[in-house]
Parts: structure tokens; C-alpha cells; sequence
């Protein structure tokens, strides 16, 4: 028997030869599923994330039905925010919504530090699921500093970031401080998940497309390394992922992850140059593509599968999360097919 840190998934993440083109999906364990939707019934968003008995079933769910390469932990990005005692609530077809928005240096003092003592039940969960998944990989992951930074500063969710980028550009030494709270909080999530058994992390920046890249080096690249360093002691693989993030993506490598995730916008081979076959790369299957005739989208997975043949490394994903109408069996047939094509 293999363990999880010889599956396809950590060493196509380490850039070590596979047997096969690894697969998962950001978002695979949720709305899309039947199951998924039965077991949250009556259960608010943030009570089943600190729940480890429905934390391990939901995350399990898509590895049972889809036969995917690694398991994505069942939770949040604002769940280390709630921890520490930020008023916030994920709202149905909204997102999170914090009741008091952070605009000033006051604001900072209702931000401590993150502890493992603050989420019990991640530890828990994480262990519960691990001596389940066997040799398949589990990633834990956390949101970045600047996508937190933008709900808190924003009070949810943001089409312009009109109040993130006025106090970032308003009050640097404000922002920077700010960021630095909120690196120490993403980084502890993440190395709690990694001490309790997680293969790998991923790091999610899902608003940061909204920069420009000298903007991003400046107020962002600096924190988000903090992060990621706070698992660099556990010797698992780190995967950075943003939104809209083509022209950021050597610098998102630069923070220091080993895998690159690449969103639609960009193709593999366009991400490949620009990233100058330094890190292994995750994606990029547009999640709309799954709503189209069978044709088309096998002819789309091929492609990003043959794409990825020249990376030192391709973990095959969606170029953002599972749209909630997908139809599960079209996912589980893409698994299929890139297993197929992807055989090395």
C-alpha cells in the first residue's frame, strides 16, 4: 500500500514523474452533489464547518463518487475569522458578511492572533479523515491575506474593492499591519491542517485578479509568504491560486509555492512561459465547459492534459470551483477521461 505522500497528486506537486495526470476540483465537495445538499439540510454553512462528523462525510463524498486523486477539506475561508471572534456569517447566495467592517486602526484590536486552541475541530476533522482516505492525499487550505483583508475591509463580498484598495493605498503602514494579523491567522489554519495529517495546502487569493503586479508585490506578496512559510517546516507541497491572476502568476510563485494554479483566462502553455518552467501547475478547465456537449469537452481536456504533458509538474483541475448545476456525472466522466489521456 502507497501513502498519501507518494500518490500521483504530491509528487506531480514536487515535480517527480507519475504514472498518471492526477485530478480534483476546487469545490468538489458541495452544492453540485445530491448528497452533499441531503447532509446540510437545516445546517448553517459555519456550524457544519466546525462539525468534524459532517465535515469528514462531505469531504469524503466527491472522492467516493468522482474516484479524484486527493480530497479538498470541507470549509471556509472566514472560518479562522469567526475563530477569533470576528462577527461575520456566511450568507445563502451572498457569501460572508461581517457585521462591523475593519476601517480603522481601532478596528485591529478585534483581530488577535489564531491559536490551534481557537478550532479544535479541525484537528479533529483532519484526523477523522485521514485514517479514512488511506493513501489519498487530503489538502488543506486557507484564504490569503488579501482576499480576507478584502471581506473584512469591504463587509463581504466586492465587485470593485472600492474600500480595500482606498485604505490600502490610503494607509499603507495601516494595510501592511492589518495583512500581517491576517498572515499569522491564514498561516496557523494552514499549518493546523498540515500537523494533523493534510498532504498538501493550497492558499486561495481569490480577489487579488484586481491588482496590478507591482501592486501585488507591494501590498501583497510580502504577507502572503508569511503564510505559506508556516508550513515550509512540514515538508509537504504548497499550492497558490488566484482569480484573474494571469499577470501575476510569477510573482504568486515567487511567495514560495511549489504549484501554481492557473485559472481559465490563461492557457497552460501561455502560463508555462511566464512562469518559466519553474513550478509544477494546477488547471484549467473553464467550470462553464462542463455544461457543453460531450464532444466538445473531451476535446477540451485533452488538450489542457496534453498542455501539461510539458510542465515539470500538472495537477489537472478546474480553472475556478464546480458551478453549483453541474451535473456530477459529467465530473466523474472527466476523471475518467483524464486518467485515460493522462497516463504517463
Amino acid at each position: 500500500m502507497t501513502s498519501p505522500s507518494d500518490s500521483a497528486l504530491v509528487r506531480a506537486a514536487r515535480c517527480q514523474p507519475v504514472t498518471h495526470t492526477p485530478v480534483w476540483f476546487m469545490r468538489q465537495a458541495g452544492r453540485s452533489l445530491p448528497e452533499y445538499r441531503k447532509v446540510r439540510e437545516g445546517v448553517g454553512m459555519l456550524e457544519s464547518c466546525r462539525r468534524p462528523d459532517l465535515v469528514t462525510e462531505i469531504t469524503l463524498q466527491p472522492v467516493r463518487r468522482h474516484g479524484v486523486d486527493a480530497a479538498i477539506f470541507f470549509s471556509d475561508i472566514v472560518v479562522p475569522l469567526a475563530a477569533v471572534g470576528v462577527d461575520l456569517d456566511i450568507v445563502p447566495g451572498v457569501g460572508p458578511v461581517v457585521a462591523k467592517p475593519v476601517r480603522t486602526r481601532g478596528d485591529l484590536d478585534r483581530l488577535p492572533e489564531l491559536t490551534p486552541e481557537h478550532v479544535p475541530y479541525i484537528t479533529e476533522a483532519v484526523g477523522l479523515l485521514t485514517a479514512e482516505l488511506g493513501d489519498t492525499p487530503l489538502i488543506g487550505f486557507a484564504g490569503a491575506p488579501f482576499t480576507l483583508a478584502s471581506y473584512l475591509v469591504e463587509g463581504g463580498p466586492s465587485k470593485n474593492h472600492e474600500h480595500t484598495k482606498a485604505l490600502m493605498y490610503g494607509d499603507p503602514e495601516l494595510w501592511h499591519d492589518l495583512c500581517a494579523r491576517l498572515a499569522q491567522i491564514s498561516g496557523t489554519f494552514l499549518d493546523v491542517q498540515a500537523a494533523a495529517g493534510a498532504s498538501a495546502v493550497q492558499l486561495f487569493d481569490s480577489w487579488v485578479g484586481a491588482l496590478p503586479r507591482a501592486d501585488y508585490e507591494r501590498f501583497v506578496a510580502p504577507h502572503s509568504t508569511v503564510a505559506l512559510a508556516a508550513v515550509s517546516a512540514r515538508g509537504i507541497p504548497t499550492i497558490h491560486f488566484g482569480v484573474g491572476t494571469g499577470e501575476l502568476l510569477p510573482a504568486m510563485g515567487a511567495v514560495g509555492a511549489d504549484v501554481v494554479g492557473v485559472d481559465y483566462r490563461v492557457s497552460l502553455t501561455d502560463a508555462l512561459a511566464r512562469l518559466d518552467g519553474s513550478y509544477a501547475v494546477q488547471g484549467n478547465l473553464d467550470p462553464a465547459l462542463l455544461f457543453a456537449p460531450w464532444e466538445a469537452l473531451e476535446a477540451k481536456v485533452r488538450s489542457i492534459v496534453d498542455e501539461g504533458r510539458a510542465a515539470p509538474g500538472h495537477i489537472f483541475n478546474l480553472g475556478h470551483g464546480v458551478l453549483p448545476d453541474t451535473d456530477p456525472d459529467v465530473l466523474t466522466r472527466v476523471v475518467e477521461l483524464v486518467h485515460e489521456v493522462g497516463q504517463r
